[in-house]
Order: structure tokens, then C-alpha cells, then sequence
């Protein structure tokens, strides 16, 4: 479904992604994983439109979209959340979700977008009452309407950009289990970054995983887990600790 080839990003003489290639295959769940400035938002936002890669290619669908304006994307079937929810506070939370629907579907009627929220909402679990207001809403609703947002634009390609952020243990495994329910039911595949690593093994396909906007490991979650260039960049070089986040991190991915 993508294929991404080469991808470069430099703001001046900062190179924040250096030479990236990956593929997502239809239906999978990949994880996108790394330490803070690793180049993970800055592929997101290249994916998505928000920035143009300085080199390299996008091609989704079968299609170059590197340097797309954001809605000719999302048009296309790339829906994406964001790390920090900012919804309208003036807009009732149905409102939210069926105004991206409206962004999202185009020249669609104002009837099909309604319909696009209903399910969006119902799908992640909030009501959808049309005038529920969104500021009584704690960390994990803001998640979850971020999440009915996306969906309601009915992506093909969903990028999950940090769903865990600000939730408490169970609130993240609901979350996480939430994902996977949507690749299951609706068939979206899903581009997940997250810095949560344990909770994102478990649920993903395949995980890949950046430092310093390269890419060092790729593969299935229990020998990324296990591979001692990701241990040093999560954990530092003592053994002790590198040996012991290997092992919980495998036995996550294998639950």
C-alpha cells in the first residue's frame, strides 16, 4: 500500500531523515518507534503533507504523493491523529468528528459526513449524542475523539501518531487493543509511533525504528526487541538493564 523510498528531510544544515526506504503492506499494523528527535513526526508530517521531503519518494497506492498539499492526501486515504488533541471547544464533540469528515470525504453531502461521525464515534467508544461537549473530556476521550476524527475522513491509511500519550496503564492497553480492532473490522492499515515500546509490541506487525533520522532496525517485534542497537538507544549500554528490556520486551510481543 506504501512504499516509501530514500526520504530525506533537512531544515537547513539539520538533517532530521536521512535516507529512509520502508514498505506497508495492506493491512498491516507497523510500528514506528525511536528516542525523542529520532525523525518520527518529521515522516509522519512528510506522509501527511505537512512538509515536503527534501529527496526522495512516496508512493501510496501506486501512486507519488511526496510534496501533495495535506488534502489532496487525506483525500486520497491518508488519515492521521495527532500527539496533542486540539479539538474545537465550541463545537460539540459530534460536531469535531463530522467536520473532518467533511474535510476529509470532499465534495460529500453534509448526510454522508453525519453518518461518517456516527460510526467514528461509536467505533472508539464515545457517544454520539449530538450535543455532548468535548471539555469534560480527561486525556483518554481526547485520544479517542483525535481517533473518531481520523476515522471519520475514512482513511485507507491511518497514521497514529503517539495514541498512548497521558494514559494510565489500563486506559493504554485499551488503547492499543483499540487499534487493532479497527485494522480487524474496517481494514485500515496503520502506521503507529509511539514511545511506549512494550504496549506497541504486542499489538503491531512489524516495527521499525529510528535514530537520529536513521533507520537502524527493522523486522518483527521480538527480534527488533532483541536487537542490541535498539536496546542502546532506549537504555544506555549497562548490560543488566539492556538484558532485562530485551526479555520484557519479548515476552510482550508475544502475548
Amino acid at each position: 500500500m506504501l512504499a516509501v523510498n530514500g526520504l530525506v528531510k533537512r531544515f537547513g544544515g539539520f538533517t532530521a531523515v536521512s535516507n529512509v526506504s520502508f514498505k506497508v503492506e495492506k493491512g498491516e499494523i507497523l510500528g514506528l518507534i525511536g528516542p525523542n528527535g529520532s525523525g518520527k513526526s518529521t515522516i509522519f508530517n512528510m506522509l501527511s503533507g505537512t512538509l515536503v521531503p527534501t529527496a526522495g519518494s512516496i508512493s501510496f497506492d501506486g501512486h507519488e504523493i511526496a510534496g501533495h498539499a495535506p488534502h489532496r492526501i487525506i483525500n486520497g486515504g491518508i488519515g492521521r491523529t495527532f500527539q496533542i488533541p486540539r479539538p474545537f471547544h465550541r463545537l460539540t464533540m459530534f460536531e469535531n468528528v463530522a467536520l473532518a469528515g467533511f474535510y476529509g470525504q470532499g465534495r460529500h453531502s453534509r448526510k454522508k459526513a453525519d453518518e461518517a461521525a456516527e460510526k467514528a464515534l461509536a467505533m472508539v467508544g464515545l457517544p454520539t449524542d449530538r450535543h455532548a461537549g468535548v471539555d469534560g473530556l480527561g486525556a483518554a476521550g481526547l485520544k479517542k475523539l483525535e481517533l473518531a476524527k481520523a476515522l471519520a475522513t475514512g482513511p485507507k491509511l491511518l497514521l497514529a501518531d503517539e495514541s498512548l500519550g497521558g494514559l494510565d496503564e489500563q486506559e493504554m492497553d485499551q488503547a492499543a487493543d483499540m487499534l487493532r480492532n479497527i485494522r480487524d473490522e474496517l481494514g485500515i492499515t496503520i502506521i503507529w509511533v509511539e514511545h511506549i515500546m512494550g504496549v506497541l509490541m504486542r499489538v503491531v506487525d512489524r516495527v521499525m525504528v529510528l535514530d537520529h533520522g536513521e533507520k537502524i532496525s527493522e523486522g518483527l517485534p521480538a527480534a527488533v526487541a532483541a536487537d542490541p542497537r535498539v536496546i542502546e538507544v532506549y537504555l544506555g549500554t549497562d548490560a543488566d538493564a539492556t538484558q532485562a528490556a530485551a526479555g520484557e520486551a519479548r515476552r510482550r510481543a508475544g502475548n
